[in-house]
Parts: C-alpha cells; sequence; structure tokens
C-alpha cells in the first residue's frame, strides 16, 4: 500500500503512485556469490527485501539480467528485466521507467541486511513528489544514497541524458540534481554487504542478543 506523502504535489495534480523495485542483477563480484542468494535467519537477502517493501507498497518487481531470468529464485517474482545499454544500478532504474513510465520507483538494493520498516516508512512519509528524487544522506560519508530512495517520473528524462553524456552512477547523479536528502533516523540501516567478511560481520551482529 502506497502511503500518503508529507508533500503531495501540487493542487489538482496527484502525486505518482509508486512502485517498487528491488535490484538484483549485479554480477556480485567482490562477494564471489550470488548476493540475492545470501542467507539471514532462514531467507535470502532477496526474499528478505521482497517481503520487507512489499508491507509498504504494490507492485514490487525484482531488476535482473536477461541471463538471470531463468533463476528460481528470482522468477518467482515479477521482473523488469535489463532493457537499456550499459552497467550498474542505472540500468535496472532506467528500465524500471522504460516499463512504467508514469510511477514513482522505491529503488532498494538486495543486500541491505539492516533496513528497516521505519527506515521505508520515514523515507515514504517524507517523499517530495516535485523533485527527481528522495533519498537519505549517509551517515558515513554525507552523499546521498541512490539504493534506499524513492525516484520521481521526471528523473526518466533526467537520467537518460546523464547517461547519454557519459554518466554512470546515480549517486553522482543526485549529487548534482534537485533531490531531497533525508538524515537516516538508523544510522547502520543502509549499511550494505559486498564481501565475504562483511557477511560474515552482519550475520554476527543479526544474531547477537
Amino acid at each position: 500500500m502506497t502511503r500518503t506523502s508529507a508533500n503531495p504535489g501540487r493542487p489538482g495534480i496527484p502525486a505518482a503512485r509508486v512502485h517498487g523495485l528491488i535490484l538484483a542483477g549485479g554480477s556480485s563480484s567482490r562477494m564471489q556469490r550470488d548476493k540475492a542468494a545470501l542467507q539471514y535467519r532462514g531467507k535470502s537477502q532477496l526474499e528478505r527485501a521482497f517481503e520487507l517493501a512489499s508491507r509498504h507498497i504494490s507492485p514490487v518487481f525484482v531488476s535482473v539480467r536477461a541471463a538471470q531470468t531463468a533463476d528460481p529464485a528470482r522468477a518467482q517474482h515479477l521482473m523488469i528485466v535489463d532493457s537499456v545499454a550499459g552497467e550498474g544500478p542505472i540500468v535496472g532504474i532506467r528500465s524500471a521507467f522504460a516499463a512504467h513510465p508514469d510511477v514513482a520507483w522505491l529503488v532498494l538494493a538486495c543486500d541491505l541486511p539492516f533496513l528497516s520498516d521505519a527506515a521505508l516508512s520515514q523515507l515514504l512519509r517524507e517523499r517530495d513528489v516535485d523533485g527527481l528524487a528522495t533519498a537519505y544522506r549517509s551517515s558515513h560519508d554525507g552523499l546521498p544514497e541512490p539504493l534506499c530512495a524513492i525516484w520521481e517520473p521526471a528523473a526518466a528524462a533526467a537520467l537518460e541524458s546523464y547517461q547519454a553524456g557519459g554518466g554512470h552512477c546515480p549517486r553522482k547523479f543526485l549529487i548534482r540534481h534537485a533531490v531531497r536528502l533525508l538524515e537516516p533516523l538508523d544510522r547502520r540501516a543502509l549499511d550494505n554487504v559486498n564481501t565475504p567478511e562483511e557477511y560474515a560481520q552482519a550475520l554476527a551482529a543479526l544474531d547477537a542478543p
């Protein structure tokens, strides 16, 4: 269910509906195994992220590369297959807009084991529908976190121009454009897991009393 925005937009113009997008198309090169399949408390990272997003919005899609469409863990969900050229998360985000151009996208990386309902509630509650995106400010470096963010329909054309000009980093895109940045209430909610060592640390933290 889409939560009501704190900024409902201009009078007479309703805010775009929000769909969910779980980014699960990466190559997981640093992890040396599929990050979407990593297990926490009996569930994969992908399943945990999907269930979390589904408690707040519907529908929720999984972003995949064409070679991943037969993967059983991904294929059990609605999928958006990469449809634009390039590499990295920007391809997944742009492919989502290509599939459904009139909706906003709650974009989540699948490797955020500490992400919470409270963090998503805050993001949806404080959404700026008149900007290009609403994102959290990293508690580590103060920069925007593009992979736990709401991307508005107006961002689609700007992302296309950015990539056509040689840009590929969603974080640098957010730095250069008008977006709303929120301070996370939970400093660890946006910590991601990229290496076997970080995975071991996350498992220990989640299993701690």
